[in-house]
């Protein structure tokens, strides 16, 4: 019932011109006349609660029922968070300055909020030389900027603009392994590691890594792409970006993606697993973390964590549901 609610309520937000535009696009791709592909698209929708993103993401049309139930898709993925995730609680993972104190110790760099105290910015911004600038309650890469000092930079006007856009976490830059940074230079590109909290111990249940594209931010929403490690941080498929573009080397660097190995990957799985553990009332989060010269940093924790998973065209294989029920009750 929840999730037939769930598909009704998204039909009256629906995107019908994006919808028919995706249809277009698969249709010509899968070789299948656009009405099937619409009418396929509708029946996923209320049998397994697959939006079309989820139909052209995780690529249903390639797929037979046994294996689209194998699949995470976006109602199921609210069951999860439902049921697992206190909502009372989400205010400490989606305000960045409470996150910020609540994980001082995980974060791994120097911060400060600005509030009415100019004099502290500019000795902050002095010090760092380059600074990150966040809306406190962002989230999608929205809101962030990024400042470097030189004796010409005028902090004051810089100050104003930020106390007027709202953008009022400051962070010094961080300085990304050499290896990560080769990928991809224009963005601090991150790991996005789920985690899963039972009460006694936490496990990492996905592994996703991001970069950029041409933007600041490695945000799949912002123009950035995504890809999937191995349980040892070994990259073993292409990635894709929104527009379900495949990459198989990076198309700004040349950089191969297939067989990229993360530096410190086993680091940032125990940091993520320990973390868990300090907002027991919210048992499923998305990391993303950051991969420095000394070691993992993590970024920020997603409360409402989206749905990734390998496309069955790149690796035919069960989806995360096969995995996720190990650990949770999946309708």
């Amino acid at each position: 019932m929840k999730r037939l609610k769930y598909v009704i309520s998204r039909i009256f937000k629906m995107d019908f011109k994006n919808m028919f535009r995706i249809a277009k696009k698969i249709s010509k791709k899968a070789k299948r006349p656009r009405l099937f592909i619409l009418i396929d698209m509708v029946i996923c929708g209320f049998k397994y609660g697959a939006g079309y993103y989820d139909y052209q993401e995780f690529e249903f049309y390639l797929l037979k029922g046994k294996e689209r139930k194998t699949y995470l898709t976006r109602a199921k993925n609210n069951q999860i968070i439902s049921t697992y995730n206190d909502k009372k609680f989400f205010h400490v993972l989606d305000n960045k300055i409470e996150f910020n104190e609540k994980f001082k110790d995980y974060i791994n760099r120097d911060y400060m909020f600005i509030d009415d105290n100019y004099d502290e910015f500019e000795k902050f911004f002095k010090s760092h030389k380059t600074i990150i600038a966040k809306i406190i309650d962002g989230e999608g890469g929205k809101g962030i900027e990024k400042f470097t000092y030189t004796d010409s930079t005028e902090s004051k006007k810089i100050y104003n603009s930020l106390v007027k856009k709202n953008e009022l976490l400051i962070e010094e830059c961080i300085v990304q392994h050499e290896s990560v940074d080769k990928l991809y230079s224009g963005s601090v590109n991150t790991l996005r590691l789920f985690t899963f909290f039972d009460g006694k111990k936490a496990y990492v249940v996905n592994q996703i890594f991001k970069f950029g594209n041409g933007g600041v931010t490695d945000n799949f929403s912002s123009g950035g792409m995504y890809t999937f490690t191995d349980e040892e941080g070994e990259v073993i498929v292409p990635a894709i970006d929104r527009e379900d573009n495949t990459f198989e080397v990076h198309p700004l660097t040349n950089e191969k993606i297939i067989g990229y190995k993360v530096p410190h990957f086993k680091e940032a799985c125990d940091l993520v697993c320990k973390a868990a553990k300090e907002i027991p009332e919210i048992k499923y989060i998305g990391w993303d973390v950051a991969i420095t010269k000394k070691g993992p940093a993590i970024i920020e924790g997603n409360s409402f964590p989206g749905v990734f998973q390998i496309k069955p065209s790149f690796l035919r294989n069960k989806g995360l549901i096969t995995k996720y029920s190990k650990y949770m009750n999946i309708k």
